[in-house]
């Protein structure tokens, strides 16, 4: 079992990177179809999402936009619990399809803030693309998660754009904490 150290904790291969891609690409297809002749504005939520918005957007055959935000509620291993402000979301959301586009969902405390924020301003429509969700550290129930890659248990996990401490989002594949 590969194992990497990331500071002071040790990692296993949870989802190596043909498996995102694989499911990134269903993902893809799912959304040709939902999105066909309209033109969707993607916003990724950093710093987490980089990775898979990029390869997500990649999938994407029609007319599309994308924009990035962000939003600050962790600290270390855990949700600190509260929501600090959004950063950079586009003004120019009234009357658009919107897909948040997520690394991970879990408590679905930032999530909620960062959904009311949006339909504040009067979208078409608004639906959630995560590539992970982790449904029993789930606090809200979220109506607008359409588009799920992996569900995954209630592990610490790192990789393809999540961190521990700032680190490991370079990580081409998935780990879980091991200690």
């Amino acid at each position: 079992m590969h194992k990497i150290q990331v500071e002071d904790k040790e990692f296993e291969i949870f989802l190596e990177n043909d498996n995102l891609n694989k499911r990134i690409r269903l993902l893809g297809i799912q959304m040709n179809v939902d999105y066909e002749g309209k033109c969707p504005l993607f916003i990724g939520v950093l710093n987490g999402s980089f990775l898979f918005m990029a390869d997500l957007i990649k999938e994407i055959d029609g007319a599309c936009e994308i924009a990035f935000m962000r939003v600050a509620s962790y600290e270390g291993t855990e949700s600190s619990g509260t929501v600090k402000d959004l950063i950079g979301l586009p003004d120019d959301i009234e009357g658009r399809d919107v897909i948040i586009v997520e690394d991970i969902v879990d408590t679905g405390l930032t999530l909620t803030h960062i959904l009311k924020t949006i339909k504040a301003k009067n979208p078409a429509s608004v639906k959630v693309c995560s590539l992970l969700l982790k449904p029993a550290s789930l606090k809200h129930k979220i109506e607008e998660l359409e588009y799920i890659g992996f569900e995954i248990p209630n592990e610490f996990v790192v990789g393809y754009g999540l961190d521990y401490n700032g680190l490991g989002r370079n990580l081409t594949d998935i780990y879980r904490a091991t200690s």
